[in-house]
């Protein structure tokens, strides 16, 4: 057996090789993180024995390492992503206590010797990885859409105050946002003819506002306490196009996952309530299921598992959820809990068996998250669908 060991960093990776008695193949050397850093790499790999099993580790690191994975997997090496924890175990042994790459990619090496098996990364793993990165994009994306939102009914309070109890459905549809590109403050509004503001209207909401709100808008907009701030109106008009901007990149991400999930076709599509960008992120999040030996370890990496209070003969037994695990993950869950509770008779009842000993809504579904934990985790592992008979 070969083992090698190659430490991930962002321009440039160390990469050594040993034997199973521990014998040095290939000192640490230098190589680049592009195609012909990765072209030197498989050079060195090609130079080892033949016929002995090469088995190739490296550190789990953030997305420095990505590129590198993808491109040993795509050439059948067998790849190992190792936890830091189980290699900061063997250097705190070191007793010079040093670190550098080079030695770093030895301390690999031994890792994967000690180790009794391996979870080699598949083509599937790579899906889940894509999956794991469009399900945080996404969250980021939604975030900076909602500080946007609330930025743009701020500026709306001084420009044109009136304008949000106009709307039924609220400031954030394409009429609206049609109208505020070309007009953000109520002055704009009010000097606006009326033929071009009922068509403007008209056409951004595909006929839902017709001419008689268009008058009933100009009137609102001559009345209104609002100032024509310059300054807030460029604001407005950006915070607008940026909010468009997210809405069409959010989209875009949410077919990219949906297209990926319909090809997984994963037994956690059957369970009820559960769609494509949920399931999507939930099983971006949690990768290989055999990562986790037990479901209360996948609780614990979802952040769901309660905190444990203890002082002397004290034992709090009402704690909150640790909530130190995976972010995203947590969401996806909660959310996930939310819909199959409207969905399946069993969930349901235990929701409201869980309101009926005075917990709070959130706190139900917290409960909630965590039985589907337990049902997910069966069903990944032995890849059955849905079932609570």
């Amino acid at each position: 057996m070969i083992y090698v060991g190659i430490d991930i960093a962002k321009l440039d990776h160390y990469a050594s090789a040993i034997d199973s008695d521990g014998v040095v193949l290939i000192e640490p050397f230098k190589f680049r993180n592009d195609a012909d850093g990765f072209h030197t790499l498989s050079s060195k790999l090609d130079s080892l024995p033949a016929g002995d099993k090469v088995i190739i580790g490296l550190e789990s690191t953030a997305h420095y390492g990505n590129n590198l994975v993808r491109y040993l997997v795509c050439r059948s090496y067998d790849v190992c992503i190792l936890n830091p924890i189980q290699t900061a175990t063997l250097r705190k042994n070191n007793i010079r206590k040093t670190k550098t790459d080079k030695v770093d990619t030895f301390i690999i090496c031994k890792a994967l010797a000690m180790q009794q098996s391996y979870r080699f990364v598949s083509f599937d793993d790579l899906d889940l990885m894509d999956l794991k990165s469009l399900g945080r994009f996404r969250q980021k994306a939604i975030k900076q859409r909602t500080r946007l939102k609330i930025q743009l009914k701020a500026s709306l309070d001084q420009t044109f105050p009136e304008l949000q109890y106009f709307f039924k459905s609220g400031l954030h549809q394409k009429g609206v946002y049609a109208l505020l590109k070309e007009a953000p403050t109520a002055k704009d509004v009010a000097s606006m003819h009326l033929t071009h503001l009922a068509h403007l209207l008209d056409v951004a909401s595909h006929g839902h506002f017709k001419k008689d709100q268009a008058k009933e808008l100009r009137v609102l907009a001559r009345n209104s306490v609002g100032y024509p701030d310059s300054a807030i109106a460029i604001q407005i008009v950006h915070a607008v196009e940026q909010i468009e901007l997210l809405d069409s990149q959010i989209a875009h991400v949410e077919a990219e996952m949906t297209d990926i999930m319909k090809v997984r076709d994963s037994v956690i599509m059957t369970i009820p309530g559960i769609g494509y960008i949920n399931g999507g992120m939930i099983l971006g999040e949690i990768g290989d299921i055999h990562r986790f030996s037990s479901p209360k370890q996948l609780l614990a990496f979802a952040g769901l598992d309660p905190t444990v209070y203890q002082s002397g003969q004290f034992q709090a037994k009402k704690t909150k959820m640790s909530k130190r695990g995976s972010k995203v993950l947590r969401y996806a869950l909660v959310n996930a809990a939310h819909n199959v509770v409207k969905n399946n008779a069993t969930f349901a009842a235990y929701y409201d068996a869980k309101m009926a000993q005075g917990r709070t809504h959130y706190n139900a579904l917290g409960h909630c998250a965590g039985k589907l934990v337990r049902v997910i985790f069966k069903m990944l592992t032995d890849n059955v669908d849905f079932s609570l008979d």
